[in-house]
């Protein structure tokens, strides 16, 4: 009788895991990888796109798009499209268009030539933000806007020499995009030589910007040069929307989630449920 019982109830025990349980698997996507061809650069480039849930391409309603530099897979792609997918749950923000741009040789298409001995030799490919800009003026937005339903609203997030090119783009097409967050960005670059001419170039937007400015507490050029950035946007308040925020508890290594949460959260702040 006893062996019976243990019989029965080894069996009650293991038999489903056998028997009954079936597995069952298929993909998990957020969005899509598209290679496109950049006649500008002249290479292949990949572009990581996160559609939010729902998305239809012949919605009435059109998307806000967040074009994301260093949005290669494996840096800053899937840990923005995780805040951004929050503050829409949470927050009221809309369902908006992640488009990551995939890096293939970041210091070279993020900075400006410099003539720096020191510069040119510790970083050799440098200088073709220029071209890269144009890409992303010339191809990429135009590819965006045909293949996707998007708004006019645009974000361009960028730290370090990300940061640099997004203040160069706000410096010299802020027509571009409407939102720029500007995170710890390497204006040291050049011996500060875009922020020297930073009146020169923010005197003549005309169209109205948003722009956020983070910065932790990382290299004293570092912090000095994002608050001359925050004080020199200031003085055009008609045309220039800014915030700047130091985070004394953040280092470069880790203030850009916690600088675009704070910055999504000045956009769309917490209510209470009525």
């Amino acid at each position: 009788m006893e062996k019976s019982i243990a019989f029965i109830l080894l069996a009650i025990f293991v038999i489903p895991s056998t028997i009954f349980s079936q597995e069952t698997k298929k993909e998990f996507s957020i969005g899509e990888t598209v290679t496109i061809t950049s006649k500008i650069l002249s290479q292949d480039r990949i572009l990581n796109i996160y559609l939010p849930e729902g998305y239809k391409k012949n919605d009435s309603i059109p998307y806000p798009v967040i074009y994301l530099l260093d949005g290669s897979s494996n840096e800053d792609f899937l840990h923005v499209t995780g805040l951004v997918q929050f503050f829409n749950l949470q927050l009221g923000m809309p369902k908006t268009i992640i488009v990551g741009i995939a890096n293939k040789d970041r210091k070279h298409d993020f900075t400006y030539p410099t003539e720096i001995p020191d510069l040119k030799k510790d970083f050799p490919t440098t200088g073709g933000s220029e071209k890269f800009i144009n890409f992303i003026a010339e191809e990429l937005q135009p590819f965006i806007t045909k293949n996707y339903k998007v708004s006019d609203k645009k974000y361009i997030l960028g730290q370090s020499l990300g940061g640099l090119l997004a203040a160069e783009i706000l410096f010299k097409k802020p027509e571009l995009f409407t939102h720029y967050f500007i995170i710890s960005p390497s204006l040291w670059w050049d011996d500060e030589s875009l922020l020297h001419n930073a009146s020169n170039y923010l005197s003549k937007i005309k169209k109205p910007i948003y722009v956020y400015v983070a910065v932790g507490e990382e290299h004293k050029v570092m912090i000095k040069d994002a608050k001359t950035l925050a004080s020199e946007l200031k003085k055009y308040p008609n045309t220039i929307k800014t915030n700047f925020h130091f985070f004394s508890k953040e280092n470069h290594a880790t203030i850009l989630h916690n600088s675009l949460y704070q910055a999504f959260l000045l956009e769309f702040p917490y209510k209470e449920p009525k």
